[in-house]
């Protein structure tokens, strides 16, 4: 179901003029879902600078045509959250979204013992809890990433994995069953 905010076009009508290099299209598109978009990343990253990034590229791709919608019934909102998560995750990884949160966390604590937050990703990292998800299935570590380090729920998993929401929950249920065994 495509949605609109009021009158005017529906979603899946800004797109297609956006394709056809309608600005007014895109920005109506922009002004329809960037607020929304950022209070959600805002939720998953505390990283201001790096949400604002993000959006910014989430609808860069839709502007320049990488990001391509393609089922005119389907849900727009999800399929810019998969956009905008995505990008999200692959910033987090790269190295300079390392350093701004170890900024982050430098100006945030007090001491110079090490925060709960980076004792737990050093573990994750080099421990044996990282050896144990590094042994995962890739469909496995996918919604464990998806679900527990990024935080989505079942079904916003679903919707950036691309498979149902029965298989992420059965695909946890895996996931965890295998940690516990290999972490006992």
């Amino acid at each position: 179901m495509t949605s609109t905010r009021g009158p005017g076009p529906t979603d899946a009508e800004l797109l297609t003029r956006v394709a056809g290099g309608d600005r007014s299209a895109f920005e109506a598109f922009y002004r329809r879902h960037a607020a929304w978009l950022m209070l959600r990343l805002r939720y998953r990253c505390l990283d201001d600078a790096l949400v604002d990034d993000v959006v910014q590229e989430t609808f860069l791709a839709v502007w320049r045509g990488t990001a391509t919608y393609r089922d005119p019934g389907g849900d727009v909102a999800g399929w810019l959250w998969r956009i905008g998560s995505r990008r999200l995750i692959d910033s987090l990884r790269g190295h300079g979204a390392r350093q701004r949160l170890t900024g982050l966390l430098a100006r945030r604590r007090s001491t110079e013992e090490p925060s709960a937050e980076e004792q737990v990703l050093v573990g994750v990292e080099h421990g044996d809890l990282g050896g144990a998800l590094a042994r995962l299935s890739p469909e496995l570590r996918a919604v464990v990433q998806a679900t527990v380090l990024d935080g989505l729920t079942t079904a916003e998993a679903a919707v950036l994995l691309g498979i149902p929401a029965g298989t992420v929950k059965t695909r946890a249920m895996r996931a965890r069953r295998q940690l516990r065994q290999e972490l006992a």
